[in-house]
């Protein structure tokens, strides 16, 4: 009997990844490329969208040699991506317009504030659930209609379109300028601050205030359903499944049950739990968003809290201080000290995602002394990430009845056992890690399979899912809560910052 497999292309901010997954959910080869980030101004960040798609072209057929298959024996193709960033391509030639605008990019910053200022959050949370931020698509389009010269006038006469990544990739996998398909999935809609989250369609008020042409948009689908097939790279193959990355991270995980949540660790850091068929406003700093749907059955969603920067800051780390020559090292750095020794780092390089949503927040350090070496500052690191994620648990905890029995781990960070432990002492939670560390891809895969037939339903998808790791609170809970207070006034130092003007 010949093997089938399901395909994922994980298409995140650094890289795009090809991995083939088998019937028992088991990863069977990877293929990857990293791509150029741009950083044309402070605070700007950009991807060539051509050269994602070109990187897709050189992976998929590494990714079949690699075990010596066919075309034929891939029965779907799920998709997940990097969200929020910002696409436009001629509809006729299909050549970017100009450089994709990542979801790491702050040039809407002042944009943002004044949306805040008037019609105020009101306005977008009542269609959307969405406060305005830099980080989400629509102020990114206001901002390149009204700077780049004609883009306004080609997007309305329909000569210019719009997507996220996955819509890009979608569109060239299916044709192309020669009848791709220009569709997006809820979950990656939701985030745009165009769609209305009650009836997953773009919503007109908000497209007519931001002045957005219906022309250029996407039809919006369900994250699980048959697209099309693929024309080009892996011909007659359906495309049955799109979903942002933390989404698919969350299927992955099979979190389908109301409270059960997950989060990713990588260059930032993303905590979604799953509300089920509730849409549960925020009234704590969280994101509303789709968690998922499949095909004509309801809509699932989730309360999301991002953290901009968690393994960024390990990086920052290494190449910035030049205190360790790899990020593995800092566990080691962390573990020659036995606590912190009262330094704390809040590292609001672009200022605060989730529950603080302040751009003008600036990273901090404080309760230098003396006393710290680099095994305190390594320690410090590690533990940002931790007091972070408490913020965003406790966030969650507020706004849901929906009680988080355990926090389900994965990204590259979930390697460094100190991490860990220290998560599950400061969240007073069990915290597990999958024997499948690549839940992006997994979910995407999973949901890709599901509607194919290649899975029958979520409760074989569950039973695919096998737990490595586990780590359980061992910390005394007056320390804990003494800490965190320490970090609260850490983070009340980031939010007060303000830099004089300089001389002129």
């Amino acid at each position: 009997m010949v093997e089938r497999y399901v395909m994922s292309i994980d298409q995140g901010t650094t890289s795009t990844r090809c991995i083939l997954f088998d019937h028992r959910g088991r990863l069977v080869t990877v293929a990857q490329r990293e791509h150029r980030q741009f950083f044309p101004q402070p605070g700007w960040v950009e991807h060539d969208a051509s050269e994602i798609r070109r990187n897709l072209e050189r992976i998929v057929p590494e990714a079949l040699s690699d075990v010596g298959i066919d075309v034929g024996q891939i029965i779907a193709i799920g998709i997940a991506n990097q969200r929020e960033t910002t696409v436009l391509w001629d509809r006729r030639t299909g050549a970017p317009v100009c450089r994709a605008i990542v979801w790491q990019d702050v040039r809407t910053a002042q944009l943002v504030e004044d949306l805040r200022r008037s019609p105020g959050d009101a306005f977008f949370l009542d269609r959307c659930c969405l406060r305005p931020s830099t980080y989400f698509s629509a102020p990114r389009l206001r901002w390149l209609f009204d700077h780049v010269d004609g883009l306004e006038q080609r997007a309305r006469d329909g000569e210019v379109l719009f997507g996220t990544v996955e819509s890009w990739l979608i569109w060239n996998l299916t044709g192309g300028a020669d009848g791709g398909l220009h569709i997006t999935d809820a979950t990656n809609a939701s985030r745009t601050m165009l769609m209305n989250i009650r009836t997953l369609t773009w919503d007109p008020e908000l497209l007519e205030f931001f002045g957005v042409p219906s022309a250029m948009l996407p039809e919006i689908r369900p994250s699980i359903e048959a697209y099309g097939q693929a024309r080009s790279m892996l011909p007659g193959v359906p495309i049955t499944a799109a979903l942002g990355d933390q989404q698919a991270a969350l299927f992955g995980q099979t979190c389908f049950s109301p409270g059960e949540a997950k989060c990713t660790y990588g260059t930032g850091s993303f905590l979604v739990m799953n509300t089920g068929t509730d849409l549960v406003r925020s009234r704590h700093g969280l994101l509303t968003t789709v968690a998922y749907k499949i095909a004509d059955q309801p809509t699932v969603y989730a309360l999301e809290g991002p953290i901009a920067v968690t393994g960024s800051l390990v990086q920052w780390f290494r190449d910035r201080l030049g205190l360790i020559s790899s990020a593995p090292e800092i566990e080691t750095l962390a573990l020659t000290v036995e606590d912190n020794g009262g330094c704390y780092i809040v590292p609001a390089f672009s200022g605060l995602f989730a529950p603080h949503w302040r751009s003008d927040a600036r990273g901090v350090i404080v309760g230098l002394t003396s006393y710290i070496t680099k095994g305190h500052l390594a320690r410090a690191v590690l533990e940002a990430t931790g007091w972070q994620t408490r913020e965003v648990v406790d966030a969650m905890n507020a706004d849901s009845a929906l009680a988080m029995k355990e926090l389900k781990v994965d990204g590259g960070m979930t390697s460094d056992n100190l991490l860990m432990q220290f998560l599950a002492d400061v969240l007073d939670l069990p915290v597990v890690r999958p024997l499948v560390a690549e839940t992006v891809s997994l979910g995407a895969a999973y949901a890709a399979g599901l509607a194919a037939g290649f899975w029958p339903d979520l409760e074989v998808l569950r039973r695919n899912w096998h737990r490595a790791a586990q780590w359980m609170p061992d910390m005394d809970p007056e320390r804990r809560e003494w800490e965190y207070e320490c970090w609260k006034r850490a983070v009340e130092r980031s939010l007060s910052w303000i830099r004089p003007s300089g001389p002129a």
